[in-house]
């Protein structure tokens, strides 16, 4: 997976797996940290997302909630949106 940090916005390309878990949470964490705010999360890219890819996301989510703003998808591959959608998770994150 490759990360690209840009402010608010995180956009992650390759597979999104146990293996990249401590990267995006890093990453996540600098963004909240450093700006505030609602953080944009660019899935477009992202060919491959597991389960523990899906706990980071939820536990950004509510990171985010906790200081009163949003996590909010910007992108989703067909391959995310469906594992979304299977998982229901599309009913419970903002996807723009």
């Amino acid at each position: 997976m490759q990360l690209e940090n840009h402010a608010n916005n995180l956009q992650l390309s390759g597979r999104f797996d146990a293996h990249e878990a401590d990267a995006f949470r890093t990453s996540f964490e600098s963004i909240v940290s450093a700006h505030g705010g609602d953080v944009h999360l660019d899935l477009a890219a992202v060919d491959f997302i597991d389960s523990t890819a899906l706990a980071e996301i939820v536990r950004a989510m509510k990171r985010c909630r906790e200081g009163g703003h949003e996590l909010v998808i910007v992108g989703v591959s067909d391959p995310v949106r469906v594992i979304l959608e299977l998982t229901r998770l599309d009913q419970a994150l903002t996807i723009r």
